[in-house]
């Protein structure tokens, strides 16, 4: 029986991720379970030391540890060691390697929609490891001009330094229009439960030229992004499709496992999203 794991804070009783890889591992008739685990930012390192202790041959790193797991790790991939952040843990032995498909499965999902990032003008909300992982695609796909704007102005600006983008502050955003083909929110809030103050931010956005608002949440009842861009009859895409996409490159890893996408996307809709 193998057994693998998702590392969040409090948020981690709402992931989807559980269903999804419990749904896959049955069908590929592989003997595992897959549990989420809600960890306390001071006892992150422990997390991982459990890892090797507990022999879990696998575990997936989501909000807010991303760039703090790091640290705990002996390798990291070349793409997660670039981006700055870490979505996908594999143990070898007493070995633990870091991995971020995110940026991947991005990529991925923005095929499947048709979006042709080479060219285009981009505006990124975020200052975390998810927004690392959008604006290193975004930059590999050619993107023209990459915006970040993200509530840690200095972590937003670190990401623009890092991957040729221009940092804006949220301030500034209210009123101004900016040419832009695409949105990203790449933070971990899309209702105004979660953030008046970046509801409001996003109810005041000015973008022309926008062909697609990308929210990288899902399963959220009120979406503040979502009535901006049907407001703005703007195409809009939540992150479900990014999650099965990365979810079946970390599968591959863990496994070996070559998995049709079109699995994740049935695991998805089993889960009743």
């Amino acid at each position: 029986m193998k057994v693998f794991c998702i590392l969040s804070d409090e948020r981690a009783a709402q992931l989807k991720s559980p269903a999804i890889f419990s749904s896959v591992l049955k069908r590929q008739g592989i003997k595992g379970t897959y549990v989420p685990f809600m960890v306390k930012p001071q006892d992150l390192g422990q997390a991982i030391q459990s890892l090797r202790i507990l022999h879990v041959a696998g575990a997936n790193i989501t909000v807010p540890y991303k760039e703090a797991t790091i640290p705990y790790l002996d390798v990291l991939s070349e793409g997660a060691n670039i981006i700055g952040a870490v979505n996908t843990i594999v143990r070898d032995g007493d070995r633990l390697k870091g991995y971020n498909t995110n940026a991947i499965g991005i990529m991925d999902a923005l095929s499947e929609a048709a979006f042709e990032v080479e060219g285009k003008r981009a505006l990124v909300f975020g200052s975390g490891g998810a927004a690392r992982a959008v604006v290193f695609i975004l930059n590999w796909l050619r993107a023209s001009k990459i915006y970040v704007s993200g509530r840690n102005s200095d972590q937003a600006r670190s990401i623009s330094t890092t991957f040729s983008g221009e940092v804006l502050e949220l301030s500034s955003l209210p009123g101004r229009s900016l040419p832009v083909d695409i949105v990203v929110n790449a933070t971990s809030v899309s209702s105004s439960e979660e953030s008046p103050e970046m509801a409001e931010v996003v109810r005041h956005l000015e973008v022309t030229d926008c062909r697609l608002v990308f929210d990288l949440n899902y399963g959220r009842r009120v979406n503040f992004w979502q009535e901006m861009a049907e407001g703005k009859g703007i195409h809009f895409m939540d992150g479900l499709s990014a999650l099965a996409f990365q979810a079946r490159r970390t599968f591959a890893l863990w496994t070996g496992l070559q998995v049709p996408p079109e699995e994740f996307i049935r695991a998805l809709k089993e889960t009743g999203t």
